[in-house]
């Protein structure tokens, strides 16, 4: 079942005197953070709401402001949170999934219909996606590339690959 509330970030640092962040984003590019409005972490009720004054990259981190946060002590207080986004606030593009969405996946060949295993992780190299597909106690890495990957159904929890020769031979 799909997350509502996805991890999407951590508060690592302030920045400045007036209650700025430094958040360590947990998605593709730290720009992501600019369309955002509201963030949420989590409390012992659920989450609770912040809405976002501005946002901005700066390197491989995101600068953050919050509406509810103006002083240095404030954003020291935060520390260590992660960071929450509303599933509803995000629209990806076609072939594009959640790293979330995938881990938990039921894999199968998709010419032989043979459960080939459950992806466990999911590895960024730059060049493409590694998917770590786990059968009993064995690991197998597959570049999540055109050539390899034939369908992914995430509402499904399937997905079907034809995987390059040798991979899961014995």
């Amino acid at each position: 079942m799909k997350k509502q509330k996805i991890e999407t970030g951590k508060i690592v640092g302030t920045h400045g005197v007036r209650g700025g962040l430094r958040v360590q984003p947990w998605c593709d590019s730290p720009s992501f953070f600019c369309n955002l409005k509201t963030l949420y972490v989590k409390t012992k009720e659920g989450f609770e709401s912040k809405k976002i004054k501005s946002a901005r990259p700066h390197g491989n981190i995101v600068i953050l402001e919050l509406k509810d946060v103006v002083t240095m002590e404030q954003a020291e207080a935060l520390r260590g949170i992660v960071l929450y986004l509303d599933r509803k606030e995000l629209s990806l593009e076609e072939d594009r999934y959640l790293i979330c969405d995938l881990i938990g996946c039921s894999v199968f060949h998709a010419d032989t219909k043979e459960l080939l295993g459950t992806i466990s992780d999911v590895s960024q190299t730059g060049a493409n996606d590694v998917w770590h597909i786990m059968k009993d106690s064995s690991e197998y890495l597959i570049p999540a590339i055109d050539e390899v990957v034939v369908s992914v159904d995430v509402d499904s929890d399937r997905i079907e690959i034809r995987p390059l020769v040798g991979i899961f031979e014995e």
